[in-house]
């Protein structure tokens, strides 16, 4: 029965090992539940109906995932894109918050049909097998870094971008106690390290003043304030055009990055570079991101924190399902899941980021041609803060290096015409 609904296969995994991986991905991810209502609520959206979707939305599309695709990744609100609808399409450009609902609809029936014509699927057949292992390691240092600023251990520094932060005090300190404790059961072997790393932070965060537990159960607040809310008349607009086209390029390579950089590190990618279900995991994302707008959220999308959840040894949609009814759980019982600090699921995301660096070990650096793009893939996703820019620059300096070095042969009609596409984004 597991192995129809889930692709469960108990040569590969364990239904234990699989309950692990669900709740831990859930855990890393539960921040979203706290984020993404600040950050939405800023256009003037109500804060408790957003929480209420935010859970609803992300429990529907991880359960798809579940179901459909039969991978262990969990989906919500993309960080990023939540942060483009609010600051840039509401507050900067000063449309409403039910235009910009309108746009992630219109973005999520568009990736339908580009998921149904298999040219998602052809974007990534087209990324050289050097890239796809690049992008792996890239998302590991991005993640890492995440986690580093989560929990205050790097900090912003106007002289120098970046610093560290005080590690002797404070989330730092947590930050710092908790990256030890979970190394240890790391390396000790323990199973379920990385949620028992998180647990054991959480509770050490008491006596610091860190975690702060404000009640258990609470009723979920309604969505009607936010559910359908958009604004027809504004379909066929320039600026609609606009708004959508971004939504449609920052979702389609986050999620493309996301699931190649996860599906290397778990060991699922075949031996000619393919992802399992792939047309699926792009099916949900669509799915999602149009169920989402309809709710009252921004973009949907496959989140790189699924990488801890595969770290801790997921591998099939048993691990989702699970990812999506602790989603379901939170709806009640939103004090406690959201009582759990960022300090406390940092250090998980640091040690993922270290286990997503073994992708790299499979590029030639021997051979630039080979290690020119993939070094420049990996360095721009954290420091461009940005999983698409890096598979962008990548992808560009990969056809040019070859194409003028004389390599030309390596290059496929594909990949000429991915690199066309990314060098237009930068002039329109």
């Amino acid at each position: 029965m597991l192995e129809k609904l889930f692709g469960f296969d108990r040569n590969v995994t364990r239904v234990r090992t699989e309950i692990l991986a669900g709740i831990t991905t859930f855990l890393t991810m539960a921040y979203i539940l706290a984020v993404n209502p600040n950050i939405l609520s800023a256009t003037g959206m109500d804060k408790g109906a957003l929480f209420t979707t935010t859970v609803v939305a992300s429990a529907f599309a991880t359960l798809l995932m579940a179901f459909y695709a039969k991978l262990p990744f969990g989906l919500a609100p993309g960080m990023g894109l939540n942060a483009f609808f609010a600051y840039t399409v509401c507050l900067t450009m000063g449309y409403t918050w039910q235009f910009a609902l309108t746009a992630v609809l219109i973005e999520g029936i568009i990736f339908i049909l580009l998921t149904v014509t298999n040219l998602r699927e052809k974007i990534v057949d087209a990324i050289p097998v050097t890239l796809k292992n690049a992008i792996g390691a890239g998302i590991g240092l991005f993640i890492s870094f995440i986690g580093l600023q989560n929990a205050g251990i790097i900090v912003n520094n106007d002289a120098t971008l970046i610093s560290m932060g005080n590690i002797t005090s404070g989330p730092a300190l947590l930050g710092m106690i908790g990256l030890v404790i979970t190394s240890i059961l790391l390396v000790k072997g323990v199973r379920g390290a990385l949620l028992f790393g998180i647990l054991i932070t959480t509770l050490i965060g008491i006596p610091m003043g860190i975690t702060k537990f404000d009640g258990i159960i609470s009723t979920p607040p309604s969505i009607e304030p936010i559910f359908w809310q958009f604004e027809w008349h504004n379909i066929f607009t320039k600026e609609m055009i606009v708004v959508v086209f971004t939504f449609l390029f920052v979702d389609m390579f986050d999620t493309i990055g996301t699931l190649v950089g996860v599906t290397t590190k778990a060991g699922m990618m075949d031996k000619n570079g393919k992802i399992p279900h792939l047309k699926q995991a792009f099916m949900v994302d669509a799915i999602g991101t149009t169920a989402g707008a309809m709710l009252g959220t921004s973009t949907i999308t496959t989140f790189v924190e699924s990488a801890s959840g595969v770290g801790e040894g997921g591998r099939s949609g048993l691990t989702s399902f699970v990812t999506a009814v602790c989603f379901l759980l939170s709806l009640f019982l939103a004090p406690f899941f959201l009582s759990v600090p960022g300090a406390a699921t940092a250090p998980v995301l640091i040690l993922v980021g270290l286990m997503m660096m073994s992708s790299v070990l499979k590029v030639n650096f021997a051979d630039y041609s080979e290690a020119i793009p993939a070094f420049i893939c990996i360095i721009f996703m954290p420091l461009a803060y940005s999983i698409s820019d890096g598979i962008v620059l990548g992808m560009i300096s990969y056809v040019l290096i070859n194409l003028l070095t004389g390599k030309y042969k390596k290059l496929t009609i594909g990949m000429y015409i991915l690199a066309a596409i990314f060098v237009l984004k930068f002039f329109v």
